[in-house]
């Protein structure tokens, strides 16, 4: 076992949809999608997930 997997994890900076970007730099903007983008990411495995679930429950009612 890693002593880092014993830390607490990082929370990442909030994202606020429709917040003011204006005064955003290049790179924010960049790290800010970039953001987004995992946040996709997980939220598509989060929903396949649960797709299988349901999808083994009723398999498994059908019977």
């Amino acid at each position: 076992m890693d002593l880092d997997d014993l830390q607490p994890r990082k929370k990442l900076p909030d994202i606020v949809l429709g917040e003011d970007i204006s005064t955003l730099s290049a790179n924010e903007l960049e790290k800010r999608i970039a953001r987004l983008e995992e946040e996709i990411a997980r939220c598509a495995a989060a929903i396949k997930d649960r797709q299988a679930t349901k999808s083994a429950a009723e398999s498994f009612f059908k019977k």
